[in-house]
């Protein structure tokens, strides 16, 4: 059996091509498509398959920007030529199923999350533009990739989503069923160390995931934080931030699970799709103060891992952080829960699934 993976692009290293590793592993010989391709910024166990780029791979600064390229996506994705292959695994959350198959071809999609700035944060995202950007997006570009992921999504033999709330979403926007397996988590990488005085948040900064109010609401109180990651709000972050607040960038998985083992808690302000840094958290020992909404209600048991707080706000937020502070937490139980999501796991749904 000839087995071809597509991916939306191999850029970094974040849960998205953590799944695409396990794929890997499981069909160590299988292709790999994508839209871009930075082999610096992926893992050998990706770059040692054959990979194919799109044509935005050779435009001007196609593979730092490829997402000012979003409306031509569709387009390079349907060039790939996948005839040859029995079975096709998409791992996507976006365009990396719109490619056109023969009806013997069998087509398995893990996906993510449907497009986020078409379906559940286009109001978000559109509020974000520019003037120019924003008339463009709302008078055609979102409604054309809307009917575009629409179609594309019937031509998908299977899906898997990455946790209920995906799941939920497939069902909304697609109207199809999907398996939930979770995406995996590299359990025995992570060890717990003594607490120290500070807070811990890990990921993109990027205004879905709320890194504004966390800096908000530590500029309040005067308590440490620190902030792994990097992303476009940075710079506005950076100007606002009290001396208590450390922003250190992208930093080496080293390092990120060093700062884990050693904080008080993760905070984790934004909705996501799942997200995978409470349970690295919780790996390290550490509980997490997480918004209770999206993938952190499949993640985070309130009172036991964590905190949830109710609403976006500065207000629940500090009351989160307040009942935080009452509560003693046992690194064993937090171990014991996140090791419920460890890769080997994640590898033996994936396989079974497929296989059958």
């Amino acid at each position: 059996m000839k087995v071809a993976l597509v991916h939306y692009w191999l850029v970094n290293m974040r849960g998205g091509e953590k799944v695409l590793e396990v794929l890997c592993d499981i069909f160590p010989e299988a292709d790999i498509f994508a839209l871009v391709h930075d082999p610096k910024s992926v893992s050998d166990t990706i770059n040692r398959h054959k990979i194919t780029t799109s044509f935005i791979q050779k435009l001007p600064w196609g593979v730092s920007k490829y997402q000012q390229y979003l409306p031509l996506h569709p387009l390079a994705m349907e060039q790939f030529d996948l005839s040859g292959y029995d079975l096709v695994i998409s791992s996507e959350s976006g365009v990396a199923r719109g490619f056109i198959l023969k009806p013997s071809t069998c087509h398995i999609s893990y996906c993510h999350s449907p497009m986020r700035y078409i379906w559940n944060f286009y109001h978000e995202y559109k509020q974000e533009l520019g003037l120019l950007k924003r008339i463009l997006w709302g008078g055609g570009i979102a409604n054309y990739l809307r009917q575009w992921d629409y179609i594309s999504s019937q031509w998908v033999d299977y899906f898997i989503a990455n946790s209920y709330n995906v799941r939920q979403r497939i069902k909304r926007y697609y109207g199809r069923d999907s398996e939930v397996i979770y995406p995996p988590l590299d359990f025995d990488s992570f060890g717990v160390g003594p607490s120290e005085d500070y807070f811990l948040m890990v990921g993109q900064l990027t205004r879905y995931k709320r890194p504004d109010l966390a800096v908000s609401v530590f500029n309040q109180i005067g308590k440490k934080l620190v902030v792994i990651g990097e992303g476009p709000l940075r710079k506005e972050l950076e100007k606002v931030k009290k001396t208590n607040i450390s922003i250190l960038g992208k930093q080496p998985n080293a390092v990120v699970r060093d700062y884990y083992a050693r904080c008080r808690a993760l905070v984790f302000p934004g909705e996501e799709d799942f997200g995978i840094t409470p349970l690295e958290a919780m790996a390290s020992g550490k509980p997490v103060i997480a918004y209770g909404k999206g993938g952190a209600l499949e993640t985070v048991l309130e009172g036991k891992t964590g905190v949830l707080f109710t609403e976006p706000t500065k207000a629940s937020l500090l009351l989160a952080l307040e009942r935080f502070e009452k509560m003693n937490w046992d690194p064993a139980l937090l171990r014991s829960h996140a090791s419920k999501f460890d890769i080997k796991i994640t590898r033996d749904k994936l396989e079974s699934f497929i296989r059958t």
